[in-house]
């Protein structure tokens, strides 16, 4: 249970600090006062909904079963929440996280608000339900967590295929046109060098004719190597320098004559067409070296494509076996789940009928498989879904509802809010609420927020709720003052006679009834 609450500047509220009692605690005042500000400023202490106090602290009396591994739970619990530009949690003076903060408490925090909807909704009654059958037995509770932990990896692996699917599609356009770029250069089948090569060919060829017109006027000298080696013997000077050169001059005429016999056959046309081709490689890629490091990388990539094929076909393998498995554990799960249904079937008839509301029943039907199964359930209230009921019918089966899932559970105890769950019905039904409410008290500490003179009046420690001077204030009333309070609930700020001794018995009735 809570003992205690401090805190400091939340919206209206300068300051508050409140020391609660066990049993039901009802919160009242006019309208716009800040009761649910308030509630909400305890619930973020608990990881519920966002603190916006820049402090608020609680003092909490743990539950035997509340256990945490990382976190040091001593008596009493002190929950501190801190705002500046961000919120900041501390548990027993050990900053915690909100979703950590969470984990640990809100098992044992129940919260039902009028402004809340869609607590009759599929994902909501399977939650319910699952939250009850694995208090009650460790088998199913495994089941119910393995069925968890498989569907998140099935899930993320089924998020993961469609993407390689998607990519896939992509791929196809992709390697199509990655194997018309190989192509291309494949098609080519150019070397490293050739250009260059090309470029001397051709800049040989331009001056063939004059190389071939040189060569014979030039080939004359030798016509005069006899004379001259003849003139250097007479002369008694060494003609080995000139053999030499001649000889070397004349195997330099046989190469270039070679060449030219060589260059005399191919076609200026096709060496031109060479260049033009490797040209464009060349204006695209940089250089033919470049072109060919480009053809590697892109073969390289297409068999990357190639794995990513057969990553989707092991994934589309593994989605449709991890889902074969996941139904089987689902229909395991229904199973269960139908026999608590109707088991809660049988124990909300003696509670709907106090709340002068007909019986219900679970309607199950097939869905597609999901985080909570294969299937989806809906309320039926005297033949109509839960979608159509009126306000006050809505809030009665909610309660009705939660004391059952509650009177489940083997381990009592813990907190139960309630905003406004007794707004919108007629005296018999405030009075059916009031006595659940009252019931459920000796068993949960219950924070309620009431404008129905019947809850407040019974409860064991009433708080008014209001405004001087637009600061919100909130004050425990004493005996007087509660009376004072039932009676402008009852008639409004002009009460008369009458009503004072009204509340006077109503509030005399239900204190005597407690006392015996």
């Amino acid at each position: 249970m809570i003992e205690r609450l401090y805190l400091r500047e939340l919206l209206s509220f300068k300051e508050v600090e409140l020391e609660f009692d066990s049993g039901l605690i009802v919160f009242s005042g006019p309208s716009g006062a800040g009761k649910s500000i308030l509630i909400q400023a305890i619930l973020a202490n608990f990881g519920i909904g966002n603190s916006e106090a820049k402090l608020c602290e609680i003092e909490l009396l743990k539950l035997d079963s509340m256990q945490s591994d990382e976190f040091l739970l001593e008596n009493p619990l002190v929950i501190r929440a801190l705002r500046k530009e961000r919120s900041r949690y501390y548990l027993n003076k050990q900053q915690i996280s909100k979703r950590r903060l969470g984990e640990i408490l809100t098992p044992y925090c129940s919260y039902l608000s009028v402004r809340e909807h869609g607590v009759f909704e599929s994902q909501y009654l399977l939650n319910m339900l699952d939250s009850v059958l694995i208090t009650k037995n460790i088998d199913i509770k495994k089941l119910y967590e393995e069925f968890k932990k498989r569907y998140k990896i099935y899930h993320s692996k089924k998020d993961e295929l469609k993407e390689l699917q998607e990519n896939k599609k992509r791929l196809i356009e992709k390697k199509e046109f990655i194997r018309f770029e190989i192509n291309k250069i494949v098609d080519i089948e150019p070397k490293d060098g050739e250009y260059e090569e090309l470029l001397l060919i051709k800049q040989r060829l331009s001056y063939l004719d004059r190389l071939q017109e040189a060569i014979q006027q030039a080939s004359n000298i030798f016509d005069l190597e006899e004379s001259v080696q003849e003139i250097l013997n007479l002369m008694q000077k060494d003609s080995s320098y000139f053999t030499d050169a001649m000889n070397h001059l004349r195997a330099d005429f046989e190469d270039i004559e070679a060449l030219r016999e060589e260059l005399s056959e191919i076609n200026i046309e096709d060496v031109l067409n060479r260049l033009e081709t490797l040209s464009s490689l060349i204006s695209r890629y940089g250089s033919i070296k470049e072109a060919l490091e480009y053809k590697d990388l892109k073969e390289k990539e297409l068999l990357s494509y190639e794995h990513i094929e057969q990553d989707c076909s092991n994934l589309e393998s593994f989605v449709e076996k991890e889902e074969n498995a996941l139904i089987k554990l689902a229909k395991e799960i229904s199973k269960y789940r139908h026999k608590l249904a109707k088991f809660l079937e049988d124990e909300l008839h003696p509670i709907l009928e106090r709340l002068k509301l007909p019986d219900i029943s679970f309607k199950f039907s097939e869905s597609n498989l999901s985080n909570l199964g294969i299937e989806r359930v809906d309320i039926i209230l005297d033949g109509s879904k839960s979608s159509t009921l009126s306000g006050g019918e809505f809030n009665r089966l909610r309660l009705a509802l939660m004391s059952v899932t509650l009177s489940s559970n083997s381990s009592k105890g813990g907190i139960i809010f309630l905003d406004e769950i007794d707004a919108n019905v007629s005296g018999d039904e405030s009075i059916a609420i009031a006595e659940m409410i009252e019931e459920l008290a000796k068993s949960y500490q219950i924070f309620a927020i009431s404008h129905q003179a019947h809850l407040s009046a019974r409860a064991n420690q009433h708080i008014l709720v209001y405004k001087e001077n637009n600061i919100s204030i909130a004050k425990i009333l004493d005996e007087s003052e509660r009376i004072k309070e039932l009676a402008r609930i009852v008639a409004g700020e002009e009460a008369d006679k009458e009503v004072l001794n009204f509340v006077q018995k109503l509030r005399f009735t239900y204190t005597k009834k407690r006392r015996n």
